[in-house]
C-alpha cells in the first residue's frame, strides 16, 4: 500500500499493517469524521464510509450519500438502497457477504446535488485507500460520477455508452458501470438493466466473464 497515501490521510501505519480489516475501518471512519478537506463537513449529520463485508469480491461505488444515509451513517439505506439490495438478492448474491459498498463522497452534498470536482478531489484519497485495502475482484460503478472517476474519464459519456461491458479501471481492476438505483426509481425500465450489470459484475467476480 502507498505509504505516501497513508501519511496523507493521517492514518496510523501500525493499525494499517494489521490484518484486522474491521479495526482498520474503525480508524478510517474516525479519520473521516475529523475531515475538513472540503466544505461539505459544515452541513453533514454523519459521515458515510462503508457497509457490507471488508472481504467482499465486489465493491459497489456510488456517488454521494443522500438524506437517509446522512442520518444513519451507512451507504444506500434509503429507497434507492432498498432497490439495490433487492436486485443484489435477485442476482443470487448477498449484500452483507458479497458486497463492499461505499461512495465517492463520504458526506452528503446540499439538496442531493451532484458532486463538485473539488469535492471529488478532496475525498478521493479515502476511496483510493478503500480500494487498495479491499482489493476487490471487480468494481461496480453506480451512476455517472462514480463511473467517470473510477474509469478516469473526462469526456462525460452517457451511461448507455458505458454500461453493458467490462472496463479496465484506473486501478487496473475490472469495472462494470450501471445506472444509479435512484434513476430506476424514476424510470422503472432501468431496473432490468441494473440487474443485468450486477450479474455481469458477478460473472467477473466468479472468473466467468472478462
Amino acid at each position: 500500500m502507498d505509504e505516501e497515501l497513508l501519511r496523507g490521510l493521517g492514518l496510523d501505519e501500525i493499525i494499517l499493517k494489521s490484518e484486522n480489516r474491521l479495526r482498520i475501518h474503525e480508524e478510517l471512519t474516525r479519520k473521516v469524521e475529523e475531515c475538513k478537506r472540503c466544505r461539505l463537513y459544515l452541513r453533514r449529520t454523519r459521515v458515510v464510509v462503508w457497509d457490507g463485508s471488508p472481504f467482499a469480491p465486489i465493491m459497489a461505488v456510488g456517488e454521494a450519500p443522500g438524506r437517509d444515509e446522512d442520518l444513519k451513517g451507512k451507504p444506500f439505506v434509503g429507497r434507492a438502497g432498498q432497490l439495490l439490495t433487492k436486485l443484489i438478492k435477485e442476482a443470487g448474491l448477498e449484500r452483507s457477504r458479497d458486497f463492499y459498498i461505499t461512495n465517492v463522497l463520504k458526506c452528503r452534498p446540499p439538496n442531493n446535488r451532484d458532486p463538485l470536482p473539488d469535492e471529488i478531489k478532496a475525498c478521493s484519497p479515502y476511496l483510493e485507500f478503500q480500494i487498495r485495502l479491499i482489493r476487490p475482484r471487480v468494481i461496480l460503478c453506480l451512476g455517472r460520477y462514480s463511473s467517470f472517476y473510477i474509469l478516469g474519464r473526462t469526456d462525460n459519456p452517457p451511461m448507455k455508452e458505458l454500461r453493458g461491458r467490462v472496463h479496465k479501471t484506473r486501478y487496473g481492476i475490472p469495472g462494470v458501470c450501471t445506472y444509479h438505483p435512484a434513476a430506476a426509481l424514476r424510470n422503472p425500465r432501468l431496473r432490468d438493466l441494473i440487474l443485468e450489470d450486477i450479474l455481469r459484475a458477478k460473472g467477473v467476480a466468479l472468473g466467468k466473464s472478462e
